[in-house]
């Protein structure tokens, strides 16, 4: 294995960098700071596996080593995530992912979906006001119905190559066995306030003074060991029928303040999908490739591709980094394409079982000539108000646009096997540890696993002034709206593979997505170069720029353009894998604790 050495000294790059003078007005960031860790960055010559936890990242790789796919080694790392990243992803949530098997793409949409019993005002106190945030997050009534094991098991129907019951063995061990808990995971239980209300959760992550467990301290998980035991004897059946169904359904509908109305028969009736990848071509470094994302119910693949869309048709679009940074001007071109991508995404994006595409085809948001028309918007202050687009065929603005509100959490995972397979996958229980329900089928048992509290993604307010409904309001059956960006790249010319990437954090996945595709494909930087770079972005607003990480000279030419600059911790976790020189090479967000492994 080659390790890459890193193309800048941090420390150097810290103490010369000065803070932007703002008074932050953003929500805090989906999962809080826990460091900054230089990583060395990869290179493997058969397979990779890019997570989030080194034991996960492991697990993946022993998988593979075995001849396992790629699919297979995703299992894996997904069961160990729900044990040592608790807060991030696991059992009791979603995911989507994104598949090249070596012929096409697939999108398996393993999304949480709303029970049956819900309505638009799921989230209106008696009043018809929206109840605040953390509120509703932390109860039964957030709670979406899991979809991950189940959209892993059709996956691995078609792509699996070892027993299903074979990918549960890592995460069943180390359940049993102990793992030391993390810096990252003690930081994150430090600051948490809403589980410890949790008897299961209290019990397991606190010790009896009421402080988290220490870093280091060995955690073992045997109700997670059972569980896991279970669906891998009968497979996602397990998740709704029978001890661990029961039990999902006690714990929301027994919440003590906030009661949800998941049901057996919702638990039951949970399908994954699998959709079409929305793929387009994209000029970057050079050459042309084929940028393939997923579609809505995410909005993370549109959002994307229009903002490298647009980008590409200003003439910024050829800036270099300045210093190893981008500059001011081209930040506020990427900004402006950022801010009508996210004002098409609170207009249109919603489930696509509940809600038309504009003109009846999601790619009418990433056609040409409607990319050029939204791009000549682009000027050279920033724009005062941005309004959504209208695509060729679209009808008049039937919807209100989505209110702008927090987001959440994830995890991603980037693998690539030695039969030529590739995935992206990013997966969730939203919010950090979720709703901060843990469920156990035997209360003797220490541990358990959390559940989502996915459903705080639809929007609280279900109509506008005039009663024009939100397209991503809840309704029952389904899906809410995901930034998650799970993205892979291959070349326009011979259809190889060349990029897996995506990362966590709430509406910013887009902007942590879009870095690591800009850093890699435009600026030809190695993965962990791209991902080490400060991050940025904005969700309509002010632009939002890594605390200590820009020039006081960025800032303020940024301010004379019209921006309303912002310094903020933007905690990402993207991982990324690029083929170059016939081998890949990995990078791992540093202000995580991921790794990436393989042979």
């Amino acid at each position: 294995m080659k390790r890459w050495p890193y193309p800048l000294v941090l420390s150097l790059l810290l103490a010369a960098c000065a803070q932007p003078p703002a008074t932050p007005t953003q929500p805090p960031p989906p999962e809080a700071a826990s460091g900054y860790t230089a990583k060395p960055g990869w290179s493997f010559g058969r397979f990779a596996v890019a997570a989030a936890n080194p034991l996960a990242t492991e697990a993946g790789a022993a998988i593979l080593r075995e001849g396992g796919s790629a699919v297979d080694a995703a299992i894996a790392v997904q069961m160990v995530l729900t044990l040592v990243e608790p807060q991030s992803s696991g059992i009791g949530g979603g995911a989507f992912l994104l598949h090249w098997n070596g012929r096409r793409v697939q999108a398996f949409d393993g999304r949480e979906t709303a029970p049956a019993a819900v309505d638009e005002r799921l989230f209106l106190d008696a009043q018809g006001k929206p109840l605040p945030f953390a509120q509703a997050v932390a109860s039964g009534r957030s709670v979406g119905v899991p979809g991950a094991v189940a959209m892993l098991a059709l996956a691995h129907r078609q792509h699996g190559r070892l027993p299903w019951a074979r990918l549960f063995d890592p995460a069943i061990a180390l359940a049993e066995r102990g793992f030391a808990v993390s810096p990252r995971l003690h930081t994150l239980l430090a600051a948490e306030t809403a589980l410890p209300q949790d008897p299961v959760a209290r019990a397991y992550f606190f010790r009896a003074d009421g402080q988290p467990h220490p870093v280091g301290h060995v955690l073992r998980n045997p109700e997670l060991a059972a569980v896991l035991r279970q669906i891998a004897a009968l497979g996602p059946q397990a998740m709704s029928e029978g001890p661990i169904a029961n039990a999902i359904v006690a714990k929301v509908r027994q919440h003590p303040r906030l009661p949800g109305a998941l049901s057996l028969d919702d638990l039951r009736r949970y399908q994954p999908r699998e959709r079409e990848a929305l793929c387009q071509p994209q000029r970057a470094g050079g050459r042309w490739v084929r940028l393939c994302g997923f579609p809505p119910p995410s909005s993370g693949g549109i959002a994307v591709a229009q903002i490298l869309g647009l980008l590409s048709r200003t003439p910024q679009a050829l800036a270099g980094l300045r210093e190893g940074k981008p500059g001011a001007d081209w930040l506020h071109a990427y900004t402006e394409a950022s801010r009508l991508a996210f004002a098409d995404r609170a207009q249109y994006l919603a489930d696509p079982d509940f809600v038309s595409a504009p003109g009846g085809d999601w790619r009418l948001l990433l056609d040409p000539d409607y990319l050029n028309a939204r791009a000549a918007l682009i000027g050279p202050q920033r724009m005062p108000q941005v309004a959504p687009g209208r695509p060729a065929g679209g009808a008049a603005l039937a919807f209100a646009p989505m209110p702008a509100q927090p987001e959440s959490g994830t995890s991603h995972i980037s693998i690539v096997d030695a039969h030529g397979h590739a995935l992206a996958m990013t997966t969730t229980i939203e919010a950090a540890f979720g709703a901060r329900l843990m469920v156990t089928t035997d209360p003797s048992r220490p541990g358990g696993f959390l559940l989502n509290n996915e459903l705080t993604d639809f929007s609280f307010t279900p109509a506008d002034a005039q009663g024009r409904p939100v397209a991503n309001r809840v309704q029952p059956g389904k899906r809410p709206r995901s930034s998650m960006a799970p993205t892979l790249v291959f070349d326009a010319e011979t259809g190889e593979p060349l990029m897996s990437a995506g990362s966590p954090g709430g509406a910013l996945i887009i902007h942590y997505t879009a870095k690591a595709l800009l850093g890699t494909l435009h600026w030809g930087l190695h993965p962990q170069a791209a991902l080490d770079l400060p991050n940025f972005g904005s969700l309509g607003g002010p632009l939002l720029l890594e605390k200590d990480r820009f020039p006081a000279a960025t800032v303020q030419a940024l301010q004379a353009l019209g921006h309303t600059v912002e310094a903020v911790d933007m905690t990402s976790g993207a991982q990324a894998l690029v083929r170059r020189g016939g081998r890949w090479l990995g990078g791992a967000d540093p202000r995580r604790e991921g790794i990436v492994s393989g042979d």
